[in-house]
C-alpha cells in the first residue's frame, strides 16, 4: 500500500500495519476492494492446508491453532480497512458495525466497493490512502 510518492512533509507514509490495523485515516475503493481479496485468499490458503493434512495429526493442530489466529486478526483488518473506508466517505467509523449483522455485512461491503468517496480533504484526513495526520 506505499506509494511511489514520498510521503509529504509531517505525514507519516502508508505501511501495511496501517493498512490492515489503523483505524485512521482514509482508503479509497480499489486498496479496500484489494484488501478484501488479500484476506479472502489467505484464508482460503489457511483452510486449504487445515483440509489437507490427517485430522488426528499434529500438523492438524497446527494448522487450527493458524486458522483461529488468522480469523480473529482478520475480524480486526476487515472492521480497520471499513472504518478507512467509511472514513473516506466522511462518514463515522462507528457505521462499521454493520459488518456484524448478518443480512447487512454483504451489502456493506458491496456498498463500500461500489460508492465513491469523497474528493479532496474531509474531517478524516487530508489525502485518500493515507493515514491522518
Amino acid at each position: 500500500m506505499t506509494s511511489s510518492a514520498p510521503a509529504p512533509p509531517g505525514r507519516p507514509a502508508p505501511t501495511m500495519r496501517w493498512f490492515f490495523l489503523g483505524l485512521s485515516g482514509r482508503i479509497s475503493r480499489l486498496p479496500y476492494l484489494l484488501g478484501i481479496l488479500f484476506l479472502m485468499a489467505v484464508s482460503g490458503f489457511i483452510i486449504g492446508r487445515l483440509a489437507s493434512v490427517p485430522e488426528q495429526s499434529g500438523a492438524a493442530a497446527f494448522w487450527a491453532l493458524v486458522a483461529l489466529s488468522f480469523g480473529l486478526l482478520s475480524i480486526w483488518a476487515m472492521v480497520a480497512i471499513s472504518v478507512k473506508r467509511l472514513h473516506d466517505m466522511n462518514v463515522p467509523g462507528a457505521l462499521a458495525i454493520c459488518l456484524f449483522v448478518p443480512a447487512v455485512s454483504f451489502i456493506t461491503v458491496i456498498v463500500l466497493c461500489l460508492w465513491p468517496g469523497n474528493g479532496g480533504p474531509n474531517r478524516f484526513g487530508k489525502d485518500e490512502n493515507r493515514p491522518a495526520q
